[in-house]
């Protein structure tokens, strides 16, 4: 094995056959880490974007904040009893962008999609801000670093999702569970301490800067909004879960939405109580430790285990992020190489992305969560409204057992996330908002322009309408002197004109595709007879999802066969019209070529079809 590979093993395991998918699956504990940790750690920052919308109103109106939280939380309770009608309606998983499309339209689908993937990025940005914040809370000599710990954490995440669903699952329970118990017990002792008359009997003057109006309450309650980010990913990720799936999903999103209601108000009626203020460089969850338990090593336990869960509410987005993208890329709707399996059968190539996409918005932001909180939640009640709508118009059209309660639910769902939405964007827009209205149909025109790119490429490569002659069974030399190989991914006209030069230049032909579970044989077969029965075709399982290392073994053994002669490997490529085409597709033509190189082929010939 050489240095690459090894290093590659060593940081994220070894290959994992596909056979092994099942294996990977998550309990509804692990689920509960892994999906709903984005959800479960907004209370470390929704109430305080509460205070320091209600703080320009003065003191006296600070204690709206409660009543304001518990209005979010009847909107969250819609919510999650909406996205399980959409779990029992789409048990393979219903991402808004599945619903919306298949229920209202393409624009529809892409629209959810695009909101989804900004709002993702939005996720592990914000997310890892906070716990950056919290850490330098409680360290305040680390301030001056806050973009480079955001980067190095962004990349031990993207790590962790690397190594596989199970890993990052066991990785993320611990400090997961160690949050929400903290958090209770931060909640029980600041009630005992309310009940006990041991708070702070009045809140610090604060200025009035706003006159309390509707507006500004609205403004209040779009902040904290911010709590009900992520609730969305169990629906997106129900093949995640053990079977039976849809019923695991199901009961995972009603823990969730107890857990999360729990603590939420628990925060924001201890800050309440206790006459929490936001101070600059502190969070109101670092206030409310230090008030309820002092300069303790429980409070130190309590940012560190709000630090690490905040680091993994990003996962929510590493979780479904990637998979979102493996749906429109199987579309044609995003680059090809989102479809694919890594090694350790994740969506590696959407995991890197994500990561990317994370580390630019932190610089552009340096880190401040409060800089880029305003951009947040457009996106993902955007994908709420689709999503509900398309299931409202899926049970009038599929009108099963029931269909009425459930269009009536998801129906109240539409009208509250709709209204949100427009609360949101309302309050929000000239604080930044407008970016992500204004970066959806830009991501919408995007997806758009790769599904022409790809669909003009099918037509070009198309064999649908070509005559062939009728080649008849090449007869079998007692002396080969030019034996070929074909390299075979599809059978299109880049392949059919490859063949065509290995008939005039080779006495021996044979053709070899790779199958890494994604190719319909008996369509393949039935082409190939119709096409070009006189060459065999040797179809290869690949059970590690591997193109490379399968085809290069072939070649090998079959250069063995004829040692004395030269034998040419003929790699059928197609060139696009544009470069930056190329982006869209493998080029595993390319790496094939280096790895032959490597092994030592001496004949390796591209077959270029122009487009």
């Amino acid at each position: 094995m050489s240095f690459y590979p090894q290093i590659k093993q060593f940081v994220i395991g070894k290959s994992l056959p596909t056979t092994a998918h099942i294996e990977e699956r998550l309990s509804n504990a692990a689920a509960l880490a892994v999906l709903s940790s984005d959800a479960l750690s907004s209370v470390a920052y929704a109430t305080e974007e509460i205070l320091l919308v209600l703080m320009a109103a003065g003191t006296g109106d600070l204690g709206l904040s409660l009543p304001i939280s518990i209005a979010i939380i009847l909107l969250l309770a819609i919510v999650v009893l909406s996205y399980r009608q959409t779990i029992r309606a789409y048990p393979q998983g219903g991402g808004s962008y599945i619903v919306a499309r298949e229920n209202i339209g393409l624009y529809a689908g892409l629209i959810a999609g695009s909101s989804l993937m900004i709002d993702y990025i939005l996720t592990v940005t914000v997310s890892i801000s906070a716990g950056t914040a919290a850490l330098t809370s409680a360290m305040p000599f680390l301030r001056d670093q806050t973009v480079l710990l955001c980067l190095i954490f962004i990349f031990l995440l993207m790590l962790a999702n690397l190594r596989g669903v199970k890993e990052s699952g066991k990785i993320f329970m611990i400090p997961t569970y160690a949050f929400i118990t903290t958090i209770f017990l931060l909640i029980i002792v600041g009630l005992i301490q309310h009940v006990t008359g041991q708070v702070s009997t009045s809140y610090p003057i604060i200025p009035i800067s706003q006159e309390l109006s509707l507006f500004f309450v609205l403004r209040a309650f779009a902040a904290g909004c911010t709590a009900l980010t992520g609730v969305e990913a169990i629906s997106d990720g129900v093949l995640a879960f053990k079977p039976p799936e849809w019923k695991n999903a199901r009961l995972t999103l009603v823990y969730l939405g107890i857990i999360l209601s729990f603590m939420f108000v628990g925060i924001s009626f201890l800050a309440n109580s206790h006459h929490i203020v936001p101070e600059s460089g502190q969070t109101v969850l670092s206030l409310l430790g230090r008030e309820i338990f002092g300069v303790s090593p429980i409070y130190y336990f309590l940012q560190i285990v709000t630090l690490l869960v905040l680091l993994l509410a990003a996962n929510t987005s590493y979780a479904d992020f990637p998979r979102l993208c493996y749906f429109l890329a199987r579309d044609g709707f995003l680059p090809r190489q989102l479809s694919l399996l890594g090694d350790r059968l994740v969506y590696s190539n959407g995991i890197i992305l994500l990561s990317a996409c994370a580390a630019i918005l932190v610089i552009l932001f340096k880190g401040e969560v409060n800089a880029v909180i305003p951009l947040y939640a457009v996106g993902v009640f955007t994908s709420f409204t689709l999503s509900q709508a398309g299931m409202v118009r899926h049970w009038f059209v599929q009108k099963s057992p029931g269909w009425q309660a459930s269009a009536m639910m998801n129906g109240v769902g539409t009208i509250t996330t709709l209204v949100v939405l427009l609360v949101i964007i309302y309050t929000k827009f000239l604080r930044g908002a407008w970016l992500v209205v204004v970066a959806i149909p830009i991501f919408v025109s995007l997806f758009l322009g790769i599904a022409r790119h790809y669909q003009y490429v099918a037509r070009g490569l198309s064999v649908q309408d070509i005559v062939r002659p009728s080649y008849t069974p090449r007869p079998k030399l007692e002396v080969i002197t030019h034996p070929a190989v074909v390299v075979i991914g599809q059978l299109n006209l880049g392949t059919v004109q490859a063949l065509d030069y290995a008939r005039l230049i080779a006495d021996e032909i044979v053709a070899v595709h790779v199958d890494i579970g994604s190719t319909d044989r008996e369509k393949l077969w039935e082409k190939w007879q119709k096409l070009e029965s006189d060459i065999p075709l040797h179809i290869i399982d690949s059970p590690y999802r591997s193109v490379i290392d399968p085809i290069v073994k072939f070649i090998g053994e079959f250069e063995e066969r004829y040692p004395d002669v030269f034998t040419t490997i003929i790699i059928p490529a197609f060139v696009t019209r544009n470069w930056w085409d190329a982006i869209l597709h493998n080029q595993t033509s390319l790496f094939l070529k280096n790895a032959l190189r490597a092994k030592k082929s001496r004949v390796v010939t591209t077959v270029r079809y122009f487009l």
